[in-house]
Formats: C-alpha cells, structure tokens, sequence
C-alpha cells in the first residue's frame, strides 16, 4: 500500500492538474475572506490540502466529502475537489489521498496507559501455567532483577491460582521467600503476593479487609496469598513507592513506545482512567507536556483512593484540577470506583452470586465507594469543574451510581459509567434521563456474546445475559462511547468496531460505532465543540485509513491499517 503523495505545488496551474478530474456535486464550504499569500488576493491560502478521498466527517449536515483544506491547526474547507482549488497557493501543500478514506482521530476514553508500558513491571508470568512452571518463572525474575526491592509481576489469570492443588501463597513462597513479591492479574483486580510482601504490609490473619477489598483466605481462614480489588491496590502501592526510577520509566515508556503505538493506531484523544497522584503519575504527564512530547490530547482521571479521609481527598483534587484551553493536558476527570468484577464475585449485584466465594456482606459483591460517599463527591468536586468516570460491573454498582448522580448532580456535568457489563433493563433509559454517558469496551474477546455462558456459575443464566447492552442503551438515548480499557483488551479501535457492529444481540451500526469512538467520546472529553469531526472551524485531528469501513465486513474492518494521522495539523504518524 503506497504512502499518501505529498506535493508541493509551483505554479496554479500544476495544482489545478493534480486534482483533475473531480466533480462538483459535494457540499462545500465557503472561503473565508482573509491574507493570502500573493496568487489568491481574496480568499485564505490553505497550508494543506487533502484531495480525492473519501472522507467521512461524522457531521450529519454533511456525511461525505472529498477534500479538506487546513490552514494551520485547523480546518477551513470541507467539500468537493472543484472547490478546495480555491484555497491553493504557492506554499499549499496537497496531499493526494487516491481515493483512501479520512476520518476524524479516534478517542479512547478509557484506558491505563502509564500502567500498561511502564518498565516498572519487571517481569510477566503465563496467563496459565503449572505450579512448576509459576515457580520457575517467578525465581527466575528474582535472579535477573537482584537488587529490586520489590519484585513486581503481571499476568495470571485467577482462576489459575484458584485451581491449584497448593495453595497460591505456599506456591510464590517456594519461589521467593526473602523479598517481597506482588504479581498482578490480568484484569488489575487481584494481586498475588508472597509472605514477605504481606509482613510488609502489615497483613495477618487477624487483619480486616479494607474498604472496596479482600484478603484471600483458604477454608480455614488463613491468608492465600491473593489480595482481591482495593487489597491489592493498596499493596501494589508500596510496592511502587519503593522503585527509585518509576518516573523516568514511565516517562520513557509513554515517549517510546505508548504514544508512537496510540498515532499509529489513529489515535489522538485519549483519557487516562486512573491516574494514581500518590504514585507520581501526574507529574510523569505533566514532565511530557513539559518537554514538548505529547502527541495526543490526554484528559487525566485522577484515581479516587477508598481509603483516604474524604475531606482531606477532596481538597487535595481541588488543587489539582488543571484545564488550560491552550494545553493538551487537562486534569479534570476523577476515576470512581463502585464495585469490583465479576469474576471475583465483587462486582455489586442487587441479587447473591450464586456461588459463595468470598463470603462477602450477603453474598452481593464489595463497594469502593458507597452511594452516599459518591454523592459527597459529586457535590463537592462538580463545582471545580470535575467529571467522574465511574467504574461500574454489576447491576446494583450502577444503580447506586445512577442514584448518587440523580440526587446529587447539578446536571451540567458529563459523568460516565464505565464497563457497564450487566445493567438492569429499568435503568436504561436513566442514562439519558440524567445526561450520564454509557461508556462500554467491547474490543476483548471476553465480552462477545459466545462467552456469556461462561459467567452462568457465577451469576445465573438470567443475569448472562446481554452483557455489555450497547445495543440496548443507545436504543435508550444513551450517548455512547467506546473504549479499549487497555490493558485488558486490545486499543486498536479497530478491534473495537468491528466487534461493535457484529456481537449480536448487543451490536450496533458501524455509523454508531464511529460516532462513539469520536464524536461521542470528544463530548465526554468536553471538546466536541473542537474536534471529534471533520467540520469547517474545528482543529484538524485527523486519520487516514488505507480502506473505506464502509466497505468491508466485519472482519475486513479489523484488519484496518492508518496511513497517516495528524494531530492539531500535524503528522504524528505516516506508514
């Protein structure tokens, strides 16, 4: 697949004769009149111009175009070939794009980037594996990382350490005794840790379970070694308190690897879904907008943490919240956490699991944070400026939610609830009802319909089904938006979209699915009004695909690659 050409126009004539052979059907902008740069005395000299395309603006008023004139950052023509001639000149730059198809930058507001590349994790383990196999994994990164202090893993699944034969904690013990181990799972909400790591954590038998976690425990009640949600997290924590260099890892990773890979996959809007302040993630960003580096536009979710004093939580938020119109940066997001996953069996349900696994508080799941507790939030922090981005799984987590916004809200707020994996049907309409956007992922594998069935044991055959209603809700009025949770799936909104469109029940039209990859997302991000289309005025964000969506199936669509992407005007990607 050959690169877009660029050419740098000499003459009207030659410009006129590389977009030849256009019509002059399509809707177009007018010109508006301003300096020209000597050939066009009356009209503004476009700095680019993408031509003979097939470009999908996500504007209603106007769905299709062929070309785009950019002067700068941003967008001055939408239209037809005949008519962007107008805004040539000697300086234009056209880019022919050969019938390819342009569209707005994808947003994923709902992602881990600074977890998910940092090299903080020094090593990973096998998703499944054997007793054996764990443990010769997990020697083995001690020798290679001798002088860690903390020996930080990923990549279990639970249900590997579950079915063992020893238990979880004998098994990491026999690995690693001397230094502190924490491995975490897959979906980020459990941790499996050694002896050492609980006695510096101050965890024993006779410990009580924090708040929105759990301290795993075998049938005669001795720790196991697996710390569930908020238990995990609070270990994880001093785990990452100990790394010396975490910053300047996660500086690198962001610079190296996470925002060359997010251009690359049409990505220019991002929100980061939990921001850990205490850890140094805010100033990581804010080093990256300081050096110049940021390639995307990135609103920051800085993580609400269970088990701090409100008031002291709140006013420390407050002093952070940042949101320079000027800046690609913006802190101006908090990162709730209602319930756990299902998986766990810590997901909040209004119903029992039906299997008693954690013997929770009447078999229904955990709460981070309560309806109340959110509702304290709400009206302290709306004030600021701040929108919530509310993790909820199960039915009851997204209820209290939906109450605690209900009550609380002034209404000009844009919160969302985010996984949204089983929702009761009555509150579908609620989302619409309160302006709460539905934020789904539906780019794992894990959430196809096929695998619905394996969440039965857990929560019954009623309940499994139409997880992840995406269907269900935007035929609600829900402003929907999609998202990769990356680490857990895959941010390749390609992934995303093409699952959107064929997990049926639950599926959606591509149109749909392209609305809440941009449009949809830009007003979660509160800046729809700039980008998140292709219209005349808006900041010239932009992909270029190497086929039209429209034009292929489901599974065409997946195999999508990006030519090129522009952020505020600039090329940030070319393949």
């Amino acid at each position: 697949m050959s690169k877009p050409t660029m050419i740098l126009s000499t003459t009207l004539l030659a410009i006129s004769c590389a977009i030849s052979g256009c019509d002059s059907d399509s809707n177009s902008a007018t010109a508006p009149t301003v300096e020209s740069d000597g050939d066009l005395s009356s009209h503004v000299v476009a700095t680019k111009v993408f031509t003979n395309g097939e470009v999908y603006t996500v504007n209603p008023e106007q769905p299709w175009a062929q070309a785009v004139a950019l002067k700068g950052n941003k967008i001055i023509f939408v239209g037809n070939n005949q008519g962007v001639k107008t805004y040539l000149g000697k300086s234009t730059h056209i880019i022919d794009l050969k019938g390819k198809m342009m569209m707005p930058g994808f947003h994923d507001v709902h992602m881990h980037p600074l977890e998910s590349a940092s090299a903080a994790t020094q090593f990973t383990i096998p998703a499944y594996a054997s007793e054996g196999e764990y443990i010769d994994a997990i020697y083995t990164a001690s020798v290679q990382n001798p002088d860690a202090q903390w020996l930080i893993g990923y990549g279990h699944e639970i249900t590997s350490l579950l079915e063992m034969e020893s238990a979880p904690l004998s098994v990491i013990n026999e690995a690693v005794a001397d230094r502190p181990v924490i491995i975490m799972e897959q979906t980020s909400h459990s941790m499996w840790v050694n002896g050492k790591a609980l006695q510096l954590a101050g965890i024993n038998v006779n410990s009580q379970d924090p708040i929105g976690g759990v301290y795993g425990r075998d049938v005669s009640g001795k720790l196991d070694g697996i710390l569930y949600d908020n238990a995990g997290n609070q270990v994880m924590e001093l785990a990452m308190k100990s790394l010396s260099n975490a910053q300047q890892q996660d500086h690198s990773g962001l610079i190296e690897y996470t925002m060359p890979e997010l251009n690359k996959a049409g990505i220019t809007s991002i929100s980061d879904a939990r921001t850990y302040w205490q850890r140094g993630h805010l100033e990581t960003w804010q080093q990256v907008e300081k050096d110049d580096k940021l390639t995307l536009r990135v609103s920051l979710g800085l993580w609400a943490y269970p088990e701090m004093n409100d008031e002291r939580q709140i006013s420390t938020l407050k002093s952070l919240y940042q949101n320079d119109p000027q800046s690609l940066l913006k802190v101006d997001q908090v990162k709730f956490y209602m319930d756990g996953i299902l998986v766990n069996t810590t997901a909040a349900m209004h119903e029992p699991y039906d299997t008693n696994w954690l013997d929770l508080y009447q078999n229904k799941g955990l709460n981070y944070f309560t309806q109340s507790r959110l509702e304290k939030y709400i009206k302290a922090l709306e004030t600021t400026g701040f929108d919530f981005n509310i993790h909820g799984i199960g039915d009851r987590g997204i209820h209290e939610a939906l109450n605690a916004i209900e009550r609380a809200s002034k209404g000009d707020a844009r919160h969302r609830i985010t996984h949204l994996e089983v929702v009761n049907p009555e509150d579908y309409t609620r989302f619409e009802k309160l302006n709460v956007i539905a934020d789904a992922q539906v780019a794992g594998e894990f959430t196809d319909p096929n695998h619905w069935p394996d969440t039965i044991p857990l929560i019954g055959s009623e309940r499994a089904q139409d997880l992840v209603p995406i269907k269900n809700l935007q035929s609600a009025g829900a402003t929907l938006t999609l998202s990769s949770d990356w680490s857990v799936s895959t941010f390749n909104p390609f992934v995303g979209l093409s699952n959107a469109i064929s997990r049926a029940p639950q599926n959606i039209t591509l149109a749909q699915a392209i609305e809440a990859y941009t449009i949809n997302s830009a007003y979660a991000m509160r800046q729809e009004q700039v980008v998140g289309s292709i219209e005349v005025g808006k900041l010239a964000d932009l992909v270029v695909l190497d086929r039209n969506l429209f034009e292929q199936n489901a599974s065409e669509i997946k195999n999508t690659k990006v030519e090129m992407t522009l952020l505020d005007g600039e090329v940030v990607y070319q393949r």
